[in-house]
């Protein structure tokens, strides 16, 4: 692959990310220590959440939020076809149960008005994605769950520094869930992090990512030997069967210093959505994003309290016509040195899922979507340059259809 070449996202990491990890190096800490701690303070700060409790990965951390839910063997998880596997992969491993519900016409994530018709008895959470970084429904989803007693688990991988209705994803649904992989906004390398106002959900969390082990002493149950001795500083109990999903100062101190620097990220990404919106708009052949604020990346648009402003964490286009040649275009780019990625096969597509029962025709929009898709570059550390030639790149290889 040439040096030249443009992938489709890409870690922005600086002398102070480095030296930020450096000095933990020659800490006495390099595992769960006190950077862990206040990066979760950090972050939760961030996002205008009480609590943040943060796992090795964002699967890890998905896999913690329905646990704290409450979800085990035969429950149902709604949630979108459009997303990478983990949002219900997380399920099974719980001996759950993915219900996949069709996209929006005018969107990218969750069809609202569909996912009552999918609740049954055993519908324990809803978990709806912020597709490419644009917020889902979530008040409607919200007052759809308190009706019906279920947990929303907002998968953010996507979506943050993102706003809905003015208000910080992070702090909306009874639970989100972020990623810190590198592609994403902020990274710590591998990492994620689940944030929530509830203090039970939060107590489960991290005794989850911890092989289920508890240190507070209020909490103790004993561990029932005639001269048991609960009052040591050694003690502790393990209360239920959990994981080693604990991130490590190393991480978070990388996930720190990365964080100082998201506004930067934020307004960069919008940058170039504007440059891409006012360049595909028009075009016969292409369909942008049909998400509010895409033209939009000035400032001012995160001050207005009603509006709902994407984290553009990826920038779909999608073929117009009855048939897409998806394929010339995405290939013709990579002679061009300009990198792409299809996000995504809907899930129920997998082999692994079709192994299950799933079968296609269950989600019509989102198989229709995956026919037309692909995401190109989008990430901060693009010059003005690159963004020019991937939008050169594109409207030369759709011209060539």
């Amino acid at each position: 692959m040439s040096e030249d070449f443009i992938p489709y996202g890409r870690q922005l990491v600086d002398e102070d990310d480095v030296r930020a990890v450096s000095e933990v190096l020659r800490s006495p800490w390099l595992t769960t220590g006190p950077l862990v701690e206040q990066f979760e303070e950090a972050l939760a700060a961030r996002v205008g959440a009480r609590f943040c409790v943060v796992f090795s990965s964002g699967t890890a951390a998905l896999h913690g939020a329905y646990f704290a839910a409450g979800v085990g063997k035969g429950d149902e998880v709604i949630t979108t076809p459009l997303t990478f596997a983990a949002t219900a992969n997380a399920a099974l491993y719980l001996g759950a149960k993915p219900i996949f519900v069709d996209i929006a016409r005018d969107s990218f994530n969750i069809d609202v008005e569909k996912i009552e018709g999918a609740l049954t008895p055993r519908s324990r959470v809803v978990a709806p994605v912020d597709m490419a970084g644009e917020p889902a429904e979530l008040e409607k989803i919200s007052e759809l769950a308190r009706e019906n007693g279920l947990v929303v688990v907002e998968d953010a991988c996507h979506a943050l520094g993102a706003l809905y209705k003015g208000k910080k994803v992070g702090s909306v649904s009874d639970m989100t869930v972020f990623s810190f992989h590198p592609v994403k906004h902020i990274t710590t390398g591998e990492g994620g992090a689940v944030t929530t106002d509830n203090e039970d959900y939060c107590r489960r969390l991290k005794a989850f990512r911890s092989h289920g082990m508890v240190r507070e002493k209020d909490l103790f149950e004993g561990c029932l030997l005639e001269d048991e001795d609960t009052s040591g500083f050694w003690y502790y109990e393990q209360q239920l069967l959990g994981y080693n999903y604990r991130l490590s100062d190393i991480h978070c101190a990388l996930g720190l210093s990365q964080l100082k620097k998201l506004d930067f990220f934020l307004k960069r990404r919008r940058e170039i959505a504007a440059k891409y919106h006012a360049a595909f708009c028009r075009h016969p052949l292409l369909m942008v994003p049909p998400q509010p604020a895409a033209h939009d990346s000035s400032d001012e648009t995160l001050n207005v309290a009603s509006r709902t402003v994407s984290a553009w964490h990826l920038y779909i286009l999608r073929l117009r016509g009855e048939k897409s040649d998806r394929r010339r275009v995405v290939e013709s780019l990579r002679e061009m040195g300009i990198g792409t990625q299809v996000h995504y096969l809907p899930v129920y597509l997998h082999p692994y899922y079709r192994k299950l029962g799933y079968r296609p025709g269950l989600c019509p929009r989102a198989e229709d979507y995956y026919r037309r898709a692909f995401s190109i570059p989008i990430f901060p550390a693009m010059t003005d340059a690159e963004v020019e030639r991937v939008i050169e790149g594109v409207l030369c290889a759709v011209e060539k259809l």
